[in-house]
């Protein structure tokens, strides 16, 4: 060890035993002695995020929100830019579509499909939270038979009022009523009118009912046991909760988070689907490259043939690759989102 003051050497000193540790750990590993590492010492670079489009059909487990299986998929495959078609509670499992990159455009045409559930009604008990997590708020010695709950599911079928949970995002003068009720603050929420295609019993054993639904957007499977128990005289929530289908997205087309993060890096892409396949309940046309560049641009096109779109919703494609998506006018489609997929870029487009 030099001694800088005299220029000439010192006698040696024994390391302490931090310093021992210390110098056992390479470059860029934390230290144990509670200093931080010295500014401007090599940090491991992180990987550069990439520009990956497509959707992941999640089959999200029970116990993870829905933003962190986002931010899970957006690790896994390093992507820019993530965002899911729909929130699924903590305590519920199954299908949870997420969007990466230029998919993100697509997500309302998933939120607005038909979704499909599988839920058990425990019966007995109304909790404030209309699930497992919450506080009882009304009992009930009564327990229906399967041929009570399956006279009553008509009455729930088909367009219906229905009020949401107290605990539930929806806003009430700007704030989500979950909090509100959190403080402490009386909720008070007005009945809706949502969609309810098809229930039906699966299983029932006196103390639980499984029971499959079919619905449109906003209506809260919560709310069908809480009044399913009150209409009945006996009372329920939800004990279990499984999405299994949201719009085009299935549980046979779905993966979990540790398939994912065992594929790796090279093997991930298998999990990956096309954008366009948010779209499949909207027409589509195949244009030229003239008229991909003009969508580009925000300009509307004219559609000829006799199988072009004549009014509503479509989406263009130039060479198989996704251009724009937008409404049928008069002829003409008017787009309203432009994707950016590799070769559709104006600059690279080839002729069509």
């Amino acid at each position: 060890m030099q001694d800088e003051t005299l220029g000439q050497s010192a006698p040696p000193r024994m390391p302490s035993a931090a310093e021992a540790r210390g110098a056992e750990r390479g470059p860029g590993e934390g230290r144990r002695d509670g200093r931080r590492p010295q500014r401007g010492a090599p940090r491991p670079d992180r990987p550069k995020k990439k520009d990956v489009s497509g959707w992941v059909i999640l089959d999200k487990g029970i116990g993870m929100t829905s933003t962190h299986a986002v931010a899970v998929v957006k690790r896994v495959f390093n992507a820019k830019k993530a965002g899911h078609a729909g929130t699924l509670d903590p305590l519920a499992s199954g299908i949870l579509p997420i969007a990466l990159g230029e998919a993100t455009k697509t997500v309302p045409f998933v939120m607005d499909g038909r979704k499909a559930y599988r839920f058990t009604v425990q019966w007995g008990v109304e909790t404030d939270t209309d699930d497992a997590e919450g506080r009882p708020v009304a009992t009930s010695d009564m327990r229906p038979t399967r041929e009570q709950v399956e006279a009553a599911l008509p009455s729930f079928v088909g367009t219906i009022q229905q009020v949401p949970p107290r605990y539930s995002a929806i806003k009430i003068q700007g704030e989500r009523a979950y909090d509100l009720a959190r403080d402490g603050e009386v909720v008070e929420l007005v009945a809706r009118e949502v969609q309810i295609d098809h229930l039906s019993v699966i299983e029932h054993d006196g103390e639980r009912t499984v029971i499959a639904a079919e619905c449109g957007k906003g209506t809260y499977v919560r709310a069908i046991a809480r009044d399913l128990g009150r209409m009945l005289g006996c009372h329920g929530h939800i004990a279990a909760l499984r999405r299994t289908r949201v719009g085009p997205f299935v549980e046979e087309a779905s993966c979990s988070i540790p398939s994912l993060e065992e594929a790796g890096a090279e093997g991930v892409a298998a999990h990956l689907q096309p954008v366009e396949t948010a779209l499949d309940q909207i027409p589509s046309v195949a244009i030229s490259r003239d008229m991909a560049l003009r969508l580009m641009r925000g300009q509307p096109v004219i559609l000829r043939g006799r199988d072009a779109p004549v009014e509503g919703k479509a989406f263009a494609t130039c060479g198989g690759v996704l251009v724009a998506v937008g409404n049928v006018e008069r002829g003409e489609l008017v787009p309203h989102r432009v994707f950016h997929l590799g070769g559709t870029a104006p600059q690279r487009l080839g002729d069509a």
